[in-house]
């Protein structure tokens, strides 16, 4: 089964930076794109990054372009988000998911409803 940990979340002041982890396993992780989520109680899940599954392409939100970077580990099977300059409006549970296109739904989706407990994020001075 998929199985995706996430780590490396925190308390840290606005301007402040982390850097999340993503361990992945129970799929073929380099023939998957990944993706990194958020989530605010109350609020949608929200795409906040994406790489390709050679690692050679990247995707942003535009909520964090040219602030965070998403990179990728094939070898160890893990994907990381580097985020810089944190904003309080950056205040979310972090999440990571492998990416599949859905015939169905006609766009990319994660390739299981299954996520991970995420990892907190708060930037708060």
């Amino acid at each position: 089964e998929v199985q995706l940990v996430e780590s490396g979340g925190g308390l840290v002041q606005p301007g402040g930076s982390l850097r999340l982890s993503c361990a992945a396993s129970g799929f073929t992780f380099s023939s998957y794109a990944m993706s990194w989520y958020r989530q605010t109680p109350g609020k949608e899940r929200e795409l906040v990054a994406r790489i390709s599954s050679s690692g050679g392409g990247t995707n942003y939100a535009d909520f964090v372009k040219g602030r965070f970077t998403i990179s990728r580990d094939n070898a160890l099977k893990m994907v990381y988000l580097q985020m810089n300059t944190l904003k309080p409006e950056d205040t979310a549970k972090y999440y990571c998911n492998a990416m599949r296109f859905s015939d169905l739904d006609r766009r990319e989706v994660p390739i299981s409803n299954t996520w991970g407990h995420g990892t907190q994020v708060t930037v708060s001075s």
